[in-house]
């Protein structure tokens, strides 16, 4: 909760337009693997998991509205259908109109309701690639709790693109024990999406004192860069 904190007062410095995208992490991940949503939907699992999620998703909002921003939550659950466990639908004008209104919509990786499968897990970078190509926004940043994709040598790669990814993809871990939705692996095959699209990305270490400050106000850190060049 300590980083959420320091996070919420970075942005709030920053005081710039921005659309934030929080992942479930240790709340919701856990959740989605004991209900074995992904292999055997139920309604209890869409509750249990949803409702963890959504305690993660309120404490964020709670501490940006104590630094000054003007925060409100976004759930999946109740706006985003998917189909097969890919976003298929969602009406994201509102997301646009709160920006413009000076309102942060802060969205979080869900279970959501499915077309075909009833309901699946959609993440916070499958989300995050969702919004990227829908929203005018020509860079995004991914904090994460390392200083981007680690070389088997602990080092940063400074910049992955489809060219090299192949060379550089024994080094990417995918899933943890809890995560359902790809680790860095995952993460890093959503942002090659949006780099088809023009739109850049940058993995950085958001656990270390005022990266996401330096971030969105433009200045140039430690951290992977995928591009489409």
């Amino acid at each position: 909760m300590q980083n959420i904190k320091r996070i919420a007062g970075e942005i709030a410095r920053a005081s710039v337009p921005i659309v934030i995208v929080h992942g479930a992490g240790s709340f919701g991940h856990p959740q989605a693997k004991k209900y074995h949503i992904q292999q055997n939907p139920d309604t209890e699992g869409l509750a249990k998991t949803h409702r963890a999620v959504l305690e993660l998703n309120t404490v964020f909002v709670e501490t940006l509205e104590e630094e000054g921003v003007a925060a409100t939550g976004v759930h999946p659950l109740d706006c985003l259908l998917a189909e097969r466990g890919v976003v298929k639908r969602w009406e994201i004008e509102i997301i646009k109109k709160m920006v413009d209104f000076g309102v942060t919509p802060v969205i979080h990786g869900d279970v959501v309701m499915d077309t075909v499968n009833g309901i699946s897990v959609i993440s916070g970078d499958q989300i995050l690639t969702y919004l990227a190509k829908k929203l005018d926004v020509t860079v995004i940043g991914a904090g994460t709790a390392v200083d981007g994709v680690l070389d088997k040598n602990g080092r940063t790669i400074p910049h992955i693109t489809s060219s090299n990814f192949k060379e550089v993809s024994d080094y990417i871990i995918g899933s943890t024990d809890d995560d359902v939705t790809g680790g860095m692996r995952g993460k890093v095959l959503e942002l090659l999406k949006l780099a088809e699209f023009g739109i850049e990305s940058v993995i950085f270490n958001a656990e270390l004192s005022n990266m996401v400050f330096k971030f969105l106000s433009g200045e140039v850190i430690k951290a992977t860069r995928i591009s489409g060049a």
